[in-house]
């Protein structure tokens, strides 16, 4: 800040001096100190103080505080300076006012009524004083204190012009934060006339306000486009002379040309009269060739000047959208700016020819374009130009040139910058979809999609390749040999594991003919990248060997020992584990003709949207050009586990990652004569998997049902009698859950009026908010039906949701309740922390209603092992080496709610002298910490 000379303040001349040449902040804040008893002892004890020293010394106070020093005293000294007539003092005392003044200050009323004065003054400089810090404070108080007054200063006829301007620009500040201010029906049309104004000052802040004016109520201000288009024409057309003192570099009023076309664009169309539109297009034509005229000035103001009033006018001419003519001039213009050596406006040309390429009249004439576009991609050095030119090309993309466009955004991928890489990969997936003729090529650019931008290719593209295969036939053999072919170069991408097990595993039997690609050569490919790859695409493969003993019986033996090897190590992974057991039981229990129905081939997906253009967007808001997928639809899979479990069922899911009814675990069952000579005629899939998901055989007539076992899991068998097998499959993400139920009827008869109710309060359902689909009223013997429900948190709760299934049996009435697994631990997000956070968070976590604790026997032979995968399966992050005692187990999480996040810590402290657990939980919100203390006691 300078030192202020004009008023001959000395003394804050000197003040200003002293802060600068301190040599500590110590110092600084001494200096402070002492000044600060000066002038409140001034304003304490001298009554006489003048209007030059209260404004010196408040100069004084404004300075410390924009320092950033808190100032407790000197509002009343600054009110007392509204009510001079001097300007100097009138204006220092409004600019503490607006600074350092809360809106809560008892002193508001005094200074509404010190404002109030300065309104009615005949003083104009008085009067923009006032309106200013109206402005500039724009609180609610203010609003409702001057609603009546600053619209009559705005529309009077004896309001000064300057006045006019600022009192425009007032109202359009607490317009923002308070719409009702403005008064409607006759103030309509008066405030809409200040655009015929003869003072341009004034008709550019009106502008300003009428826009924001038509955003809110677009039919009441309509009248606006008449004047705002007589005006504009006039402007455009007007002589240097008409305009001079509104004219900049040669531009006649370039900012109001620029607010004028901005308020045409709230309006589509901008009008119905012809006349008004004929002058408008007229306009737009003038501006349009004035831009090809040669510059009257080489100085750069000049031509910002010109280009920003040219692009406003092009954004009108996209947002009609109506003239064929004014459109392909437009993109002809636009097309000169592609080779402009100003980067900004190479940016602004690309930006607004993807408008452009999304209308029919000027598509055509984008795309002549298109080799200047492709070596902008490849040339500019600026990444954000280089970025728009993808836009562009994406946006200009048809059927006439998809493979040349994608093929050199594939070329210029290998190059592309990083930040653009995951955008470009969506694109390139999206149009090769879109505009594939032949579908081998689709498969070539997906798959080098994967060779050349692995990492940026998300699971929406590559579920998406694979749905695209197994709908078509006649590309199945050649992406099978495609992907073969693909898997055996050295270093290969885990995505491309994924889409080769599964292809592979679907369709590897239409090349395993050739002997280059026999089926223990493809087995032996796929295995050899196996310990590369992360746990999930792991599982994906494990699935791909079981469907090999279907597809190549003579490599069980191979296929087996693997299994066997995976199921007798101590994984780290227990879901790994598990599933190399399960399926070498399969494959060691069921007969031929069970593995083949088990294991058939997954059948066409039912036709849905790409859900690709869905994540661009959401990648991208807002600025991702048209160029929409209308013509191939299908689904996109749910996550990778979903879609690994898919490939051995039997009924084979649908597979979408929105809401989509989906055979989330498979529970088919089989023809009764495909079952093994040991199975009864009314075995299902799990009662072939028998032991490894815990349930009985078809003669124990006991119910098993065990919810809380859900809590570490959540897929299984939820309930089983004689008669009926219930089993679930759910997935979680955030606050949102999708369960799948699978009601098997194991009995020989058709169980009717089959009707599941879900038992849950109005007040329960106020925070767990749970939808269940209708099903079928009849189960056939031995046949399965799936019912999906959702599940929302909103807050926090205690218990699960209940259902009643009730049913008749050889014509006895059937019923029984089994509980959800829909406890609050699904709706955990793990957390990572170190020791430091971990501990340092335990102990700001230390109020008795934020913790909770326990200590309970454990219930079998102490299991460490056991416990700590129980605690893998809760949902929270199990932290290693966090705790001091090794044996000892800490988790974090945090639990989505749709009301508030709520973060919890767990710590689990074994005693094996005693055989028994503390269990501590501390979380932010007491009712969950008693609840997750609550679900896991006893539990290990």
């Amino acid at each position: 800040m300078a030192p202020v000379r004009g008023d001959g303040m000395r003394g804050l001349a000197v003040f200003i001096s002293d802060i600068r040449n301190c040599k500590s902040k110590e110092a600084e804040v001494k200096r402070i100190n002492k000044e600060l008893a000066n002038i409140r002892s001034k304003f304490k004890g001298d009554k006489t103080l003048d209007g030059y020293q209260k404004k010196k010394y408040v100069c004084k106070l404004l300075f410390i505080f924009l320092l950033g020093h808190d100032i407790d005293f000197g509002h009343m000294e600054a009110v007392n300076l509204l009510s001079s007539n001097k300007y100097s003092e009138k204006q220092i005392g409004y600019l503490f006012i607006s600074v350092l003044v809360n809106t809560n200050s008892d002193l508001i009323r005094l200074i509404i009524q010190s404002i109030k004065n300065d309104l009615q003054s005949r003083n104009p400089v008085h009067v923009n004083l006032a309106l200013q810090c109206i402005a500039n404070i724009g609180s609610r108080d203010m609003a409702e204190s001057f609603s009546n007054e600053i619209p009559k200063l705005l529309v009077s006829g004896d309001t000064m012009d300057v006045v006019k301007q600022s009192a425009a620009l007032c109202l359009l500040r607490l317009f923002r934060s308070s719409p009702d201010i403005i008064p409607g029906g006759e103030w309509t049309s008066r405030i809409i006339h200040l655009l015929n104004d003869q003072h341009m000052g004034v008709v550019t802040a009106a502008t300003s306000l009428i826009d924001a004016l038509v955003k809110r109520n677009p039919d009441e201000y309509k009248g606006c486009v008449n004047l705002a288009v007589s005006r504009l024409s006039r402007i455009v057309t007007a002589s240097y002379t008409d305009l001079q003192d509104y004219t900049y570099y040669f531009v006649p009023a370039p900012w109001l040309s620029v607010k004028l076309l901005r308020l045409l664009q709230n309006y589509n169309p901008v009008t119905e009269e012809a006349g008004v539109r004929a002058r408008l297009n007229e306009t737009l034509e003038t501006i349009l060739n004035k831009a090809q005229e040669p510059p009257k000035s080489k100085k750069v103001q000049h031509s910002n000047a010109k280009n920003a009033v040219l692009f406003e006018a092009i954004n009108l001419i996209i947002h009609s959208d109506s003239e064929p003519n004014l459109l392909v001039r437009a993109c002809n213009q636009l097309g000169q700016f592609l080779s402009n050596r100003e980067t900004n406006l190479r940016y602004l040309a690309l930006e607004s020819m993807c408008h452009l390429a999304t209308s029919e009249f000027s598509h055509e004439e984008v795309k002549k374009h298109q080799e200047v576009v492709i070596l902008s991609m490849k040339m500019e050095k600026d990444v954000s130009v280089r970025q728009m030119a993808v836009d562009l090309l994406y946006a200009m993309c048809d059927r006439g040139n998809a493979e040349e466009i994608v093929q050199e955004m594939l070329n210029y991928l290998e190059t592309a910058d990083y930040s653009i890489r995951e955008e470009m990969v969506l694109k390139v997936a999206i149009l090769a979809e879109k505009y594939a003729t032949d579908y081998t090529w689709y498969v070539d650019v997906i798959l080098n999609l994967i060779r050349i931008a692995g990492d940026y290719v998300s699971e929406e593209v590559w579920y998406r390749v694979i749905q695209i295969v197994i709908n078509r036939e006649e590309v199945q053999g050649y992406a099978a040999k495609t992907v073969f072919e693909a898997l055996q170069a050295p270093a290969c991408h885990e995505n491309m594991v994924k889409v080769g097990g599964y292809i592979l595993g679907e369709f590897g039997n239409l090349i395993a003919g050739d002997s280059r690609s026999a089926p223990l050569v493809q087995f032996k490919l796929l295995h050899s990248k196996y310990h590369l790859c992360s746990p999930m695409t792991r599982a994906l493969l494990l699935s791909t060997y079981i469907k090999f003993i279907n597809l190549f019986p003579e490599i069980r033996t191979n296929i087996q020992d693997v299994f066997r090897q995976h199921s007798n190590l101590r994984s780290a992974d227990a879901e790994l584990q598990q599933r190399a057991s399960e399926y070498l039981q399969l494959s060691i229990v069921a007969s031929t003709d069970v593995l083949a129905t088990v294991l058939e081939e997954m059948p066409s997906f039912p036709e849905r949207e790409s859900s690709i253009l869905a994540v661009l967007k959401k990648k991208k808001p807002g600025r991702v050009p048209e160029n929409e997928i209308r013509e191939s639809k299908s689904p996109a899979p749910l996550t990778s586990a979903t879609q690994n479990n898919a490939l051995v069922n039997n009924s084979h899911s649908k597979l979408n990652n929105s809401n989509a009814n989906t055979d989330l675990l498979g529970l088919s069952t089989p023809p009764s004569n495909n079952i093994g000579s040991g199975s009864n005629s009314n075995s299902t899939l799990i009662d072939v998997l028998g032991d490894m998901y815990g349930s009985n055989s078809n003669n124990n007539s006991s119910a098993v049902y065990n919810t809380k076992k859900f809590l570490f899991k959540n897929n299984g068998v939820l309930f089983e009698n004689e008669m009926l097998q219930i089993g679930v499959k759910s997935e979680f993400r955030q606050n949102l859950g999708r369960l799948g139920l699978f009601y098997g009827n194991k009995t020989q008869v058709p169980l009717t009026n089959f009707n599941p109710v879900l038992q849950w309060s109005a007040e329960d359902a106020l925070k767990l908010n749970v939808q269940m689909k209708v099903v079928e009223p009849t189960l056939e013997a031995g046949a399965q039906i799936q019912q999906l429900l959702t599940a929302e948190c909103i807050e926090d709760y205690a218990d699960a949701p209940t259902i009643e299934i009730s049913f008749r049996y050889n014509g006895t009435q059937q019923k029984f309740s089994i509980k959800l697994p829909l406890s609050v631990n699904k709706f955990f997000e793990p957390t990572e922390m170190n020791a430091e956070s971990f501990f340092a968070r335990w102990k700001n976590l230390s109020g008795e209603q934020q913790r909770s604790q326990k200590v309970f026997k454990a219930a079998q032979p102490l299991d460490l092992p056991g416990a700590r995968n129980k605690l893998m399966g809760f949902g929270m992050q199990l932290l290693d080496q966090v705790d001091p005692n090794p044996d000892n187990m800490v988790c974090a999480g945090i639990i989505h709610t749709q009301s508030q996040q709520v973060g919890c810590l767990m710590r689990l402290e074994p005693n094996k002298q005693a055989q028994m657990f503390r269990l501590t939980v501390r979380a932010s919100k007491e009712t969950v910490t008693r609840e997750i203390c609550d679900l896991l006691t006893d539990q290990f």
